[in-house]
């Protein structure tokens, strides 16, 4: 089972520079597009739009990729 995140939740997932961390901005439900990149979401698969903390970028992921960092 996968978990859900909401909106401002603090989450961390792995890059190829290693953890990153950042904060959920949305749930995505829709196909879109961020930058340059495609984001094939869907109500059955969504994904969550997400800022790092450390760049300020933001990015897509997969539920699957993302980890609620505990408090």
């Amino acid at each position: 089972m996968t978990e859900e995140f909401k909106k401002g939740d603090r989450v961390e997932w792995k890059t190829s520079q290693g953890k990153t961390e950042g904060t959920v901005e949305k749930k995505l439900t829709e196909p879109t597009d961020i930058k340059q990149h495609h984001v094939s979401a869907s109500e059955s698969n969504p994904q969550y739009l997400v800022k790092s903390e450390k760049t300020g970028k933001k990015a897509a992921h997969k539920p699957a990729a993302l980890k609620k960092q505990r408090d």
